[in-house]
């Protein structure tokens, strides 16, 4: 069927082959050449005529759309859609698990479990940067032969640190980013380093968060070691030291509530919304129903979807919550003489989505369909089980960031395009919306979630493989980003606020 009508009430609908110009299917003769996933009107749509998908409006009409017609950026207009805020409801209930399932995981002492083992290098400003890289690259496979239980030593080093206030929200968002690499459960010991004189001292977050050194966390500064040589001899010797303890931690059962996803997507299509990201919705669902936390972020890209998660807030407050997220974002956009609907890229566009609005109600299928339990700042740990909301930008490195920061110890990523995207120390699972370009791609694709509509699979069936698969991963199951060594730098703290 070469068009996809997802609701009775829309007036337009979705292609799945090229469509030339005279070609019909339901009634509906083409009067345009139209891509493969693009929209093509259902009916005539007047001059500022609301354009309806997934049931909702994403865009007005900048000119009078002929029956047949393409539906695109030359004639669909992007204004803010006017909505009436419910508060919890749509609660809709976890199905209750047949069985409780488990993975094997690390346990750590606070009683948080990891998917992986990795000795961390954390910097505290940019000027650390070199020195948290080369203490990590000198382990070569060689040097880490002797144990096997640990996956690496990696350097988590970013472009900021200093030039920045020392209070407000760029300042406490990145010593939340810094607190939650530190106590991750995916590592099994850190060493965090800095330069001695920058605004972000790592002192401060000792005090603020409580951290206590020990074998397994040790921090260094380059003033005070004396140079960068020295420096990065010391965290050779400290890695070193962490070692054997790190590998001491072995993989034990543990239940699928320990697991925390963070849901993401990008490089988005037209199918985003249609195949991949319900079918994430559904692997979340049951996630949930076991205990578990499945996290949505990307707050410009619920732009125009967030009425729909409100309505599954446990509760006005937090609900409210969410709102005022938007309204921060609004805001943050307007002051910087931007759009919300910037958001939506060329590749998007390219791919069939138009607008912010429809780009939004496809990426909020990704949380599935139980309630709303939290809403969260930007790197704030996650304590709450089920279906969370954390702020963070809709650039995907930012993003994950901030999820892996608060928590999240694997990483679920849908994208139509084909994101080249991996992360470390939480491991990336890759989904592709498209089966074109799942096997185009299929060195970088871990599942096909095109077969949707390719071979027909209910979006439940897609849901339990991807569930399934999430467990072999937090097992150590290599993902298709691992294979290749991604994650090394894809560690970008979001910077809020001025540079000074």
């Amino acid at each position: 069927m070469p068009l996809i009508r997802l609701n009775p009430g829309d007036n337009v609908a979705v292609t799945t082959t090229r469509l030339d110009v005279g070609a019909t299917d339901q009634g509906i003769t083409a009067c345009d050449t139209i891509p493969v996933g693009h929209k093509i009107a259902l009916a005539e749509i007047p001059v500022g005529g609301a354009v309806r998908k997934y049931a909702q409006t994403i865009g007005y009409a900048r000119q009078n759309i002929a029956k047949g017609a393409h539906v695109h950026t030359h004639n669909l207009d992007f204004r803010a859609v006017e909505v009436d805020y419910s508060f919890a409801t749509n609660i809709a209930k976890a199905d209750s698990p047949v069985t409780q399932d488990t993975f094997m995981g690390y346990r750590r002492e606070n009683g948080d479990v990891g998917t992986r083992n990795f000795i961390a290098i954390v910097t505290s400003v940019n000027c650390s940067a070199t020195a948290a890289r080369m203490i990590a690259s000198s382990f070569t496979p060689e040097d880490l032969a002797p144990y096997p239980n640990v996956d690496g030593i990696v350097a988590f080093v970013h472009g900021t640190g200093c030039g920045m206030a020392d209070n407000g929200d760029g300042f406490e968002a990145l010593q939340r980013v810094m607190w939650g690499y530190a106590k991750h459960p995916n590592h099994a010991g850190v060493v965090m380093v800095g330069l001695g004189c920058e605004m972000n001292q790592i002192d401060w977050l000792l005090e603020a968060y409580g951290l206590k050194q020990g074998p397994l966390f040790q921090t260094m500064n380059i003033q005070t070691v004396a140079g960068l040589r020295r420096t990065i001899e010391l965290g050779r010797q400290k890695v070193r030291a962490m070692l054997p303890l790190a590998n001491a931690f072995e993989r034990t059962p543990c239940p699928a509530s320990a697991l925390k996803v963070a849901l993401q997507c990008g490089g988005s299509d037209a199918w985003s919304g249609i195949t991949a990201n319900p079918a994430l919705g559904n692997a979340c669902d049951r996630l949930v129903a076991q205990g578990g936390t499945g996290v949505l972020a990307e707050t410009p890209e619920i732009y125009g979807a967030e009425h729909l998660l409100t309505a599954r807030a446990q509760d006005r407050a937090t609900g409210e919550k969410l709102i005022a997220l938007i309204r921060w974002w609004e805001d943050y956009t307007h002051r910087n003489k931007g759009s919300m609907d910037n958001n939506p890229s060329p590749g998007n566009k390219a791919g069939g989505l138009t607008t912010i609005l429809e780009k939004s109600l496809g990426a909020a299928a990704k949380g599935g369909t139980t309630p709303l339990t939290g809403v969260y700042k930007y790197a704030e740990p996650v304590r709450a089980k089920g279906f969370v909301f954390m702020d963070s930008p809709g650039y995907d490195p930012a993003s994950v960031t901030g999820q892996i920061a608060g928590g999240c110890n694997l990483v679920c990523f849908t994208t139509g395009r084909g994101s080249a995207f991996g992360s470390k120390p939480a491991p990336t699972i890759k989904i592709a919306t498209n089966t074109d370009m799942a096997t185009r791609m299929a060195e970088d694709m871990d599942i096909d979630a095109g077969r949707v509509l390719s071979a027909g699979l209910s979006v439940e069936a897609m849901g339990g493989e991807i569930y399934q698969f999430m467990l072999r991963v937090a097992s150590g199951e290599q993902t298709k980003s691992e294979a290749q060594g991604l994650g090394d730098f894809e560690f970008v703290p979001w910077q809020i606020g001025a540079v000074m």
